[in-house]
């Protein structure tokens, strides 16, 4: 888990908000999985792909402030966005 390296002065900080925001993506697709109706499946789709977003945000962040390097951030950021190819895919196929 790359938050381990973060400073700890960055426990309560950035790695809790990464490690929610990376644990939250498959919590939702899960939740979403287990609802009734496809609208509400697409719904929490839609915020897994926030989740996705907002964990691509904090990487560029953990690589602006020097807690990863840059091979390391692109590397997440490329999964990031085959993550958010895969949810839209599965979002479309609803």
């Amino acid at each position: 888990m790359v938050s381990k390296a973060f400073p700890e002065s960055e426990k309560f900080g950035l790695t809790n908000q990464l490690r929610r925001a990376a644990i939250s993506i498959p919590s939702n697709i899960a939740e979403g999985a287990g609802r009734k109706s496809k609208a509400d499946f697409q719904r929490f789709l839609r915020i897994a792909e926030g989740s996705t977003n907002e964990v691509e945000t904090q990487i560029i962040i953990a690589k602006n402030l020097n807690f990863i390097d840059s091979k390391s951030a692109k590397k997440m950021v490329k999964e990031a966005n085959e993550i958010l190819k895969m949810i839209g895919g599965f979002s479309k196929a609803l």
